[in-house]
């Protein structure tokens, strides 16, 4: 049987269909009101003033009255111009986005309803969460092309959408800036040997070092992703529907909204120095963009030099800001190389126990032997960060990665000089990671010493 749409002229491209035995088989991309419901994205609903859990609202179709009541306009000049993101569950007639606020925290919260212990429609207080420090405009915020995977207008939610809010309309805010203070034992070793010095504006007592912190949860605008991909947008909504296992269906069923919340980590940005000085050109700037490792970033594992080089990333911004200019670090949530931390163990394991043990002329190989790919991350995205903050050229990129350097530079951001590894940082067990890297053609200030690029490196598996 056909797919039972009310309306043939909308079923524009469906595959639906019933199957003789009465089941429903289906890869949506009907722009009708379908009613097979296994297709339709649903939001639990308030039904005369009630939380009816049994009622569903299905939300994968357009409104049958056509026309936005809030329409995004991505790159417009001022965030009243480009519009409220709105992704509330509660009044799905007031949605222009796809997926919900959180990340990939939306499914805790998912949680946190369904036991009972969250009410589904109730909104944050902003009161008092507004930014600690005034970041922006810039004008890399009204150029669609260039920021594409971020809200550059999701801090000051509350300031410039009081009215909707006080309306009732249900608007977060997607960024959020503090203030705080990094206690590491690496800067106090720093401070101790001279390498650093105590000023009380940025690095104080012990060692305790003043930043700003940023969060950033990703949102992305379709068009600008599918372009910075050199993919079309259909193809793009297609991939992102059928990898996730249709758990997007509005991706395929409604074109007319092109804002995505993807349920992904999302970005931190830390700031060393007067951040007033983001809106002066001439200041200079040391950067480290950082992908996430929590087995070395936080726990201290010496099989990559992830640690290594964050820290040595924050004294060089400690360094900078002290000198009078500002230091960036941005942390993105991209763990395993964007593959996942068991695809990355999975790897180790792979590593450690090949015929010769773990060597450095396979150490790419390994990875793509077992996900398919070496590297998922994609800088292609990772400059919208600093295109938020203003940034147009980086006096010291501390950072190897020829794929963020050609991404930085590939977005119009300026790299005066990069800054390698110092050899000493590298631990015993990462000498594999450096020398594969340097022979793949990773930055280093010196020439690569491949020698033993061929031979056994890294410990076995049961040392």
């Amino acid at each position: 049987m056909p797919c039972h749409c009310r309306a043939a002229n909308q079923a524009v491209y469906c595959r639906s269909r019933v199957t003789d035995e009465g089941r429903a088989e289906s890869h949506a991309y009907c722009f009708g009101r379908c009613r097979i419901e296994a297709l339709s994205s649903a939001v639990i609903t308030t039904m005369a003033g009630s939380n009816r859990t049994e009622h569903i609202r299905l939300t994968s179709h357009p409104n049958p009255a056509g026309k936005e009541r809030f329409p995004i306009i991505w790159g417009a000049a001022t965030a009243a111009g480009r519009g409220p993101l709105i992704a509330t569950v509660s009044r799905p007639s007031d949605r222009n986005v796809i997926g919900s606020h959180g990340g990939s925290y939306a499914l805790y919260r998912a949680l946190a309803v369904s036991s009972g212990v969250l009410d589904p429609d109730r909104r944050p207080d902003l009161t008092n969460t507004y930014p600690a420090a005034d970041i922006g405009p810039f004008p890399q915020w009204t150029d669609p092309r260039v920021i594409v995977s971020l809200d550059p207008w999701g801090h000051v939610v509350a300031q410039a959408f009081a009215a909707e809010l006080a309306a009732g309309i249900d608007i977060r805010p997607t960024i959020a800036v503090t203030n705080a203070r990094l206690d590491l034992p690496e800067i106090q070793a720093a401070l101790l040997s001279g390498r650093l010095k105590r000023d009380d504006r940025v690095v104080h007592e012990r060692g305790a070092v003043t930043v700003a912190k940023i969060a950033i949860d990703p949102v992305w605008y379709l068009p600008g992703i599918a372009e910075r991909f050199g993919a079309t947008e259909n193809g793009l909504r297609r991939a992102l529907f059928e990898q996730t296992g249709g758990m997007f269906p509005e991706l395929v069923t409604r074109p007319d909204l092109q804002v995505f919340l993807p349920p992904i980590g999302g970005t931190t940005i830390y700031l060393f120095g007067d951040i007033e000085k983001l809106s002066n050109p001439r200041t200079p700037i040391a950067c480290r963009v950082h992908d996430e490792c929590s087995g070395s970033d936080v726990f201290g594992s010496d099989i990559c030099t992830c640690r290594p080089y964050l820290v040595h990333g924050i004294e060089e911004c400690v360094r900078m800001a002290q000198a009078g200019g500002l230091g960036i670090i941005v942390y993105y949530r991209k763990e395993g190389r964007a593959l996942g931390e068991v695809t990355k163990f999975l790897v180790y394991n792979a590593r450690k126990r090949q015929e010769g043990g773990d060597m450095a002329a396979t150490y790419f190989e390994r990875t793509e032997c077992v996900a398919g790919i070496q590297d998922a991350r994609f800088q292609q995205l990772m400059p919208d960060a600093l295109h938020w903050l203003g940034v147009g050229r980086i006096d010291r990129l501390i950072s190897m990665s020829d794929l963020k350097y050609d991404a930085l530079i590939g977005q119009g951001i300026e790299i005066v000089e990069r800054v390698s590894l110092p050899d000493h940082l590298v631990p015993s067990d990462a000498q594999v990671e450096i020398a594969a890297k340097k022979a793949a053609g990773y930055y280093t200030s010196e020439p690569a010493q491949l020698d033993g690029f061929t031979g056994k490196v890294g410990r076995t598996l049961d040392k």
